[in-house]
């Protein structure tokens, strides 16, 4: 079978690419052009059932050049980073909503069989009830949150008018190796495992559901072989919720490292824009392909210490700056 992975040199594309080769899957994978030619965190990744290609999903003729000959595409190529939104927000429409357009004309054009496309917990908002199900109404709290209600709906109108078989994949906190250290984890990480003893932050208020990405990429894979989910909203969280205080004191306890914590007003989200809960009912994807976690907090956060303490891994990161 030929897979197609868009954002497959980004954090959990890279982790979703090296799964499915493991299974033996043949995957095309789309890293971002650019001009250094550079493949984000597929360098250095080589198999023989690996083909790597480079390009834009803005871009409607080259996306329906990218899905020939394709059986499956995981789509994850995407602008997420919330705090940047608010700055370029038509960049987020175009990438996000427009790019997710490309991809659903090209799989249509192309007979593609089963199309996945990568939503977020951020479309719910501030729970209105937990845990939320994929009932839950949709509350665009940012330009990103917008821009991805906007993708889902895109998506589900062609599963809807064209019957292209399309399943909407929503991961709460996916946290693990490789994320970019403008998400939490990786911040408080960085910080402490260059020294620093008081480090800055924002609201530590704020609870989410964090899942391993190991555990989010099983649910991404389970889910392409199960038809049932065609034309569904699905969830994968794991059930769990912890506020960022807490996390925090884990990572440094786990860390052996007595800090302090400085609010760093950056880091704030305007005050309606903030998600302030997110607590997932998996549910529908446990009953669906019997999906379960591996992974717990504790488990899930010293593997994730335990790679950014690496010295090659930690070099990739400017901890000193904060990266909107």
């Amino acid at each position: 079978m030929k897979i197609l992975i868009t954002g497959a040199d980004g954090f959990i594309g890279s982790h979703l690419t090296e799964m499915l080769l493991r299974k033996n899957y043949n995957v095309k994978a789309l890293s971002f052009y650019n001009s250094f030619n550079n493949w984000g965190w597929l360098e250095g990744l080589r198999h023989q059932n690996l083909e790597i290609v480079t390009g834009d999903i803005r871009d409607p003729h080259f996306c329906n050049m990218l899905l020939k000959d394709i059986e499956v595409v995981f789509h994850l190529a995407a602008l997420i980073a919330i705090p940047y939104s608010y700055i370029a927000p038509n960049s987020y429409l175009e990438t996000n909503i427009s790019g997710t357009l490309n991809i659903c004309q090209a799989a249509r054009d192309n007979n593609v069989k089963r199309v996945l496309v990568t939503s977020t917990s951020e479309v719910y908002g501030t729970a209105k009830y937990v845990p939320i199900d994929e009932n839950h109404p949709k509350q665009p709290q940012s330009p990103y949150s917008a821009s991805k209600i906007g993708a889902d709906a895109i998506a589900l109108s062609f599963f809807n008018s064209f019957q292209l078989p399309v399943t909407i994949v929503r991961p709460f906190n996916t946290y693990g190796p490789r994320q970019s250290a403008r998400a939490f984890i990786p911040t408080v990480i960085t910080q402490i495992a260059s020294g620093k003893k008081n480090i800055k932050l924002g609201d530590l208020t704020p609870t989410r559901d964090f899942t391993f990405v190991q555990d989010t990429c099983e649910g991404f894979i389970q889910l392409a072989e199960c038809n049932e989910s065609i034309g569904q909203e699905i969830n994968i969280s794991s059930n769990f919720e912890i506020s960022m205080s807490e996390i925090t004191e884990l990572i440094a306890k786990k860390m052996n490292s007595e800090i302090q914590i400085t609010k760093d007003n950056n880091r704030i989200r305007p005050k309606n824009s903030e998600v302030f809960r997110l607590f997932g009912d998996n549910s529908k994807i446990q009953k669906l392909t019997g999906f379960k976690p591996k992974y717990n907090i504790e488990k899930g956060l010293s593997e994730t210490i335990k790679w950014f303490l690496n010295e090659k891994n930690l070099a990739n990161y400017k901890w000193n700056i904060y990266n909107v």
